[in-house]
């Protein structure tokens, strides 16, 4: 027998409308953040950052592919992964997807990471992926977009990540279960690992001049786990107790 709360369907239906009024409260309180997201003033980029991609070096303009606006994953895949971080892959699953979409409605989308561009290949080859991902190896691209620290600054212990300084994973000595979970996972060390962090920033080109608009982290990257969207809508939600997600080529069929 369940343990769950019962009701006759006339008992459900009552709550079931009261909860509605309150879902659409959230939405249109998302609608309100979005405005303001797109209300924020633009940036001016001073950087001339460049990038290994499929077709060659390119700046952050050449990114854009013909577009006026660019989206930018902050994927976790450090020089020294193995393979890419299996929360940051649980996203990008859904990226080839929408990806097409946007591209036609001026927007282009793309993974940035840290590793060398052939261990990006082959990893996206191993998961049957091919939304665009760009190297950022040498460049100052996820340090400045704090997403990437350095060794020394891990032993300062003194960085910054979604708008607060200090006291982060990034710069722990000793590391919980699921960072170490995560790390196995993508074949790195857990110092290492934790030295790449997710985000997702945007930027829009006009007049040849590229402008940062907007950047998130951590819990505000939550609505681009497409899975947890549709946990968040099962009977028991997202019911965890530890890291149940893998790379999704490494689960028991």
């Amino acid at each position: 027998m369940t343990l769950h709360r019962t009701a006759t369907r006339e008992e459900w239906l009552a709550e079931r409308l009261d909860l509605l009024e309150a879902e659409k409260e959230h939405t249109r309180r998302g609608d309100e953040l979005a405005r303001r997201r797109q209300e924020l003033p633009w940036v001016r980029m001073q950087k001339d950052y460049k990038f290994e991609t499929d077709e060659g070096s390119a700046t952050l303009a050449d990114l854009f592919r013909g577009r006026s606006q660019l989206l930018v994953y902050h994927f976790m895949f450090g020089p020294g992964y193995a393979a890419g971080c299996p929360s940051c892959s649980a996203i990008a699953d859904g990226f080839d997807g929408i990806a097409v979409h946007l591209a036609n409605h001026d927007v282009m989308l793309w993974a940035v990471s840290r590793a060398p561009l052939a261990k990006l290949q082959a990893f996206r080859q191993r998961m049957g992926w091919t939304f665009p991902w760009a190297s950022s190896f040498g460049s100052d691209f996820n340090f400045d977009f704090n997403v990437s620290i350095t060794e020394e600054q891990q032993r300062q212990g003194e960085v910054e990540y979604n708008y607060r300084r200090g006291g982060h994973a990034m710069v722990a000595t000793t590391f919980p279960k699921p960072v170490l979970e995560n790390a196995s996972m993508a074949g790195a060390e857990a110092a290492a690992y934790v030295r790449e962090r997710p985000g997702l920033s945007a930027f829009v080109l006009e007049d040849g001049v590229v402008y940062h608009t907007y950047s998130t982290y951590a819990r505000g990257l939550d609505a681009l786990w497409g899975m947890f969207q549709w946990l968040d809508r099962a009977p028991k939600g997202r019911n965890e107790t530890s890291i149940w997600w893998r790379h999704h080529d490494r689960y028991q069929r």
